[in-house]
């Protein structure tokens, strides 16, 4: 018995050791935090998220209809109903909220109407809904042409660029590419450009189809009806495209904002509009011109070509109307009980295509269920010491404007509260894991995977996710395409994308609660998987003595992306020898944040900590992500800030880091070298000051 007493005794301190004591937290609120994480653990209502799903997709809900304002009200009592204070923030947006009427049409050798909606199922009801709209893209021209038909891949930049190095004429013809690659509305930007009279945007097989594997009904991917629907709207910044810089406020609220002319919101003029790879054969097998290069070669059953020659013709017409639409964002509070204005935030859109089972309502799901959870572990008293505010975003889907509003409305609350914002977009599309998050973040990603079981498997997600055993599993620096933009790009919020995710009927009529239950997770176990995760990430950031960003990793991610750069760089202007002041900026960077997280590691273990002393030193790691934001911001768009993150501007979805450097490298220039190498020494150089005058306070 006694060495029974022994072994159990040996056994709790190995799982502990085996754990270590978190960053940011003393030694006796380490302990707190153990036991916080175990409650919360078992407070899980694993059959929650499955009745959320079921709730949040029984209607098509685009931002601005009926189904949507149900939404928003769900959402808002089932928080409400877990203890958190609500508030709606409403905006009025300029956008098209219906698909207005749109036709596609051969016309030469012979006439034929091309179908624009999915097929109806028999053994699926919910492709029976009236409320189902045809294939749309939002924001696209309005516009009646008919023309000859030009074949443009993926729509990149680079493939217009190859079109017209072979000498392929776009002016006044319709372009028909495929989904992939790029945001699209990146494609019609460059098809209107090299002077396109319309847009035709289909899914091909070999993307997302028969051949992959099976198609729905029967399987995850595209079946030949399939339509990815979207919105085009591209600026030179998220949002509104009547009011950068500020919030969509009501037309009549009682602040009055300044609203472009629309005439001057950088829309597209040309008509564009997506189509299935069923009906994209008709035309597709149809043209006869030169055959296209091998990378250009899709899925379908006959060689493709570049152009459909003269006898082919088609018809594109689209009358899409754009007006003023109301859009609410809900955001549940749970204050914090020691710290109410250092902010927890963590988001996913409400709006959808359609049923939108999979993006986005699996994160929203997601996300109600931990609010719940977090509801139940307060009602305990076990309240978070920081605020948690749980947020779903409406509009994103027409261009992640929701979510950017807000941020332009709460500006300068984010510069001082915002400790960092979690984004869990469609978080729970299938059964495989993934994340992206800026350099202060990854480290927690990581350690709280270990702390998660992953399901189907005697694994913990760590050990999932780290597939290969390397020292770190596979995270991803963040792009664009979602609500993370205006929090990490434009304010500085340190910020993080993640989830689970797999084949989906992404953007199309058939993304229904029906094809969750059959294809992305039948025994609905990755919600209350990606619940636990996201939990113990919000909880260790709330509850930490000292904000437990990762301060060592800014120096080591900073001079992998520069050596990535003078590679580049290198690869057009032989005579470049790197960016000297930056680099003597990283190597002091590097040795002051060693310095500083040894120091704040021994001042939590010295146990001698006012709360006062305590909210000094966090208002100050708060600042740090706000040494990459500058006034000037980048040269391809102002409203983008971050010196160290943005989306592509030539994709709209690729991640750029060090933007101010990869604009320079995309135009193959070194005119502007000597300044950004300035201004990015600048910036380290600030960041290092104030962690000297970290260091300071702590001692």
């Amino acid at each position: 018995m006694k060495n029974l007493y022994i072994l159990l005794i040996i056994l709790f301190f190995s799982v502990q050791s085996s754990f270590g004591q978190y960053e940011g937290y003393s030694s006796n609120h380490w302990e707190k935090q153990l036991d916080t994480e175990e409650s919360f653990g078992k407070l899980i209502d694993k059959t929650s998220f499955k009745k959320h799903l079921m709730k949040l997709t029984e209607r098509p809900h685009v931002v601005g209809s009926e189904g949507n304002e149900e939404v928003i009200r769900y959402i808002g009592k089932t928080m409400e109903d877990a203890g958190f204070d609500i508030n709606n923030y409403p905006y009025d947006v300029y956008l098209p909220n219906k698909p207005g009427s749109s036709l596609i049409e051969i016309v030469t050798p012979s006439r034929e109407v091309l179908n624009q909606k999915e097929d109806i199922i028999n053994d699926d009801p919910f492709t029976q809904n009236p409320e189902l709209w045809k294939g749309w893209n939002a924001f696209s021209g309005s516009g009646d042409v008919t023309a000859e038909i030009v074949y443009a891949n993926y729509g990149l930049k680079e493939d217009f660029e190859n079109l017209n190095s072979m000498g392929i004429d776009i002016e006044g013809k319709i372009v028909i590419a495929r989904y992939g690659g790029n945001f699209r509305g990146y494609k019609a930007k460059f098809a209107e450009a090299n002077g396109a009279a319309g847009l035709i945007i289909y899914t091909d097989p070999k993307d997302s189809g028969f051949t992959r594997g099976l198609v729905y009904p029967e399987g995850p991917y595209y079946n030949s009806s399939t339509i990815q629907r979207g919105s085009l709207l591209t600026t030179s910044f998220t949002g509104d495209p009547l009011t950068p810089f500020e919030p969509a406020l009501p037309l009549d609220g009682k602040k009055k904002i300044k609203r472009l002319d629309p005439k001057d919101a950088q829309l597209h003029t040309i008509p564009v509009t997506p189509i299935s790879y069923g009906e994209a054969e008709k035309i597709l097998s149809q043209m006869s011109g030169q055959p296209v290069p091998q990378s250009w070669q899709g899925g379908l059953p006959f060689t493709y070509r570049i152009e459909g020659g003269s006898s082919l013709t088609v018809r594109l017409k689209v009358d899409q109307k754009i007006d003023f639409v109301r859009a609410t964002n809900v955001i549940g509070t749970l204050k914090g009980s020691e710290a109410p204005n250092e902010w927890i935030i963590l988001g996913c859109h409400l709006d959808s295509w359609g049923y939108g089972a999979t993006d986005p309502s699996s994160g929203t799901a997601m996300l109600l269920s931990l609010s719940e959870t977090l509801g139940k572990l307060k009602e305990n008293g076990d309240a978070p010491k920081r605020s948690i505010l749980i947020a779903h975003w409406d509009a994103e889907e027409h261009g992640v404007i929701g979510s950017t509003e807000w941020v332009e409305q709460m500006r300068d609350e984010l510069n001082a509260k915002g400790v960092v914002y979690m984004n869990f977009d469609g978080a729970v599309s299938g059964k495989g894991f993934g994340a992206s998050a800026a350099p202060t973040l990854k480290k927690l990603l990581v350690e709280t995977s270990k702390h998660v079981d992953y399901p189907y498997t005697d694994q913990t997600l760590y050990e999932f996710w780290n597939k290969n055993n390397q020292n770190e599993p596979p995270i991803g620096n963040l792009g664009g395409g979602s609500d993370h933009i205006a929090f990490y790009m434009h304010v500085g919020v340190p910020s993080m994308s993640g989830g689970a995710g797999g084949p989906n009927l992404y953007h199309s009529n058939y993304d229904s609660f029906r094809f969750y239950e059959k294809f992305v997770d039948p025994e609905f176990k990755m919600g209350p998987m990606v619940e636990h995760m996201a939990g113990l990430m919000t909880l260790r950031m709330a509850n930490a003595d000292l904000i437990p960003y990762n301060l060592n990793r800014y120096s080591k991610d900073l001079k992998m992306h520069f050596e990535n750069a003078v590679t580049k760089i290198n690869s057009y202007d032989k005579n470049f020898k790197g960016f000297t002041a930056t680099s003597n900026a990283i190597e002091s960077l590097k040795e002051t944040s060693e310095i500083l997280t040894s120091n704040i590691k021994s001042y939590l273990e010295g146990g001698d900590i006012s709360k006062r002393n305590l909210n000094k030193l966090n208002k100050q790691l708060i600042a740090l992500e706000k040494s990459f934001i500058s006034d000037k911001g980048m040269y391809f768009g102002s409203w983008y800030k971050s010196i160290y993150a943005s989306s592509d501007p030539f994709s709209g979805y690729g991640a750029w880091i060090l933007p101010g450097l990869e604009y320079e490298i995309a135009l193959n220039s070194s005119e502007r070298l000597d300044e950004w190498d300035s201004r990015y020494a600048n910036a380290i150089n600030s960041l290092e000051l104030k962690m000297k005058k970290l260091i300071q306070e702590i001692n």
